[in-house]
């Protein structure tokens, strides 16, 4: 349901000038940095790369089509600070942090009336529970973030509807998150692919990524499918579950994503019933999780379903999950019941066995995992699971410090080779082992990116 218009005339207004990036072998250019994968990942390091001087080429078949067009925007530390993923806590402070300088950055010279901008609102997040144990749920995940320093505060019902006049006079608990905020995704890659068209030294390559490109055991491009490669002294593979996939990988490298799928709710608020919500409403519901985000054109989001399933097709929406998100919304808000259903949209976001980004660069086959020399040209960024959005202006930070020669030892833990056995000096990379894919690259599953 829905048709994806914002995005189809951003990237349709800013995808220039493809043809003369198919193959960059035979007009000698060499960007200073490729990024395959056009999500909010894939543009946030674009713009950052772009910022700092660098020509760049964004490498994308079908960009912001994936995780990033379904995702509701929280930027939430606190409310997404879940058991066993505390070493996640650090990253996702961090980039909440760089958020109000990263959306005040792309906001700058903008022309309201022509343009909506990001989206980045600073009004704080809600939670609340059903019922009895929804309430000690949330009591004991308050004193995790208490814990880490965190700020959640008690309010009680009455407070609650008092500033959220709708909400059910039924719930359990209320707790304020000052801290957690929000942005529109779609509005955020439109203003970015936007602000990268307007770059001289820019460019957007309307093709999937097939494989690295090789040269004297260094990555020195992407090779396109159907022919053709876009030459880079940097290359940052940043196009989620598509990562896995990519031909010219580093021998030994595994990156281990698997697709986690969420079903996502878009609705009109009547008139009558506006401002529908003031906050970002988090909550749960016997135990399930729901959210509800308002944004500034009358609508809401309603999501937070998560499903490791099958389905027939990566886009097919879950009749369950759009049931129970709707019965449990409209239990904590019952004026859901009378909003109007505008869109139901499903993605997979790419998860890795800790939860945790894949964030970095490889370590060379004899310095083994985390040790010594790095393998020249190559940068991994995907893994990001629910919090691309939020991580965005840290992925790009980071990029960019890696691009500037430097590493920051608080992120090593994210390295995209922690799951790896990576070979002994003989073996130095695919390159070796699969000369073919230089000249020839192998038809791979479609590049997505990631969020």
């Amino acid at each position: 349901m829905g048709t994806p218009s914002l995005r189809d005339k951003a990237l349709r207004d800013t995808t220039v000038r493809e043809d003369a990036a198919a193959d960059d072998a035979t007009s000698g250019v060499c960007y200073d940095a490729a990024v395959i994968g056009g999500g909010v990942i894939g543009h946030g390091i674009a713009w950052e790369a772009i910022r700092s001087g660098r020509s760049v080429a964004l490498i994308d078949d079908a960009p912001g089509s994936g995780a990033s067009w379904a995702a509701a925007g929280m930027l939430a530390p606190v409310s997404e600070l879940h058991y066993q993923e505390e070493a996640l806590l650090e990253l996702m402070i961090e980039s909440s942090r760089l958020w109000p300088a990263f959306a005040a950055g792309l906001d700058r010279g903008l022309d309201t009336e022509l343009d909506a901008g990001t989206g980045y609102l600073t009004t704080p997040t809600l939670a609340v529970g059903a019922d009895a144990a929804d309430r000690r749920a949330l009591a004991d995940l308050r004193a995790v973030q208490l814990a880490a320093g965190l700020a959640v505060e008690p309010l009680t019902v009455r407070e609650a509807r008092g500033r959220e006049p709708l909400l059910s006079p039924g719930i359990s608990c209320a707790f304020d998150i000052p801290a957690d905020h929000q942005v529109d995704p779609r509005r955020l890659l439109a203003r970015m692919a936007a602000l990268l068209g307007t770059q001289s030294r820019s460019r957007a390559v309307a093709r999937r990524a097939a494989a690295l490109l090789w040269e004297d055991g260094r990555v020195a491009g992407v090779s396109l499918a159907g022919g053709g490669t876009v030459r880079a002294k940097e290359t940052i593979v940043a196009n989620g579950l598509g990562a896995a996939g990519l031909g010219g990988l580093p021998a030994g490298l595994t990156l281990p994503l698997r697709p986690v799928y969420g079903d996502i709710l878009r609705l009109r608020v009547p008139g009558h019933l506006q401002p529908l919500l003031t906050s970002t409403l988090r909550g749960l519901v016997r135990g399930v999780p729901v959210y509800i985000v308002p944004r500034q054109d009358g609508t809401v989001v309603i999501g937070a379903t998560q499903r490791e399933d099958a389905p027939s097709d990566p886009s097919a929406v879950s009749a369950g999950g759009v049931y129970q998100l709707l019965r449990d919304a409209q239990q904590l808000l019952p004026a859901v019941a009378e909003l109007e259903l505008l869109e139901a949209t499903a993605r997979a976001r790419p998860g890795t066995p800790d939860n945790a980004p894949l964030l970095g660069r490889v370590a060379l086959p004899a310095a083994g995992n985390g040790a010594g020399e790095q393998i020249p040209g190559l940068i991994i960024a995907t893994g990001f699971f629910r919090h691309g959005v939020l991580l965005t202006p840290a992925a790009a930070a980071i990029c960019r410090q890696l691009l500037d020669g430097m590493a920051d030892p608080r992120w090593a833990g994210f390295r995209p080779d922690r799951f790896s056995h990576l070979p002994g000096p003989d073996h130095h990379s695919q390159e070796t082992d699969h000369p073919q894919e230089t000249d020839h690259p192998q038809e791979t599953e479609r590049s997505k990116e990631a969020v």
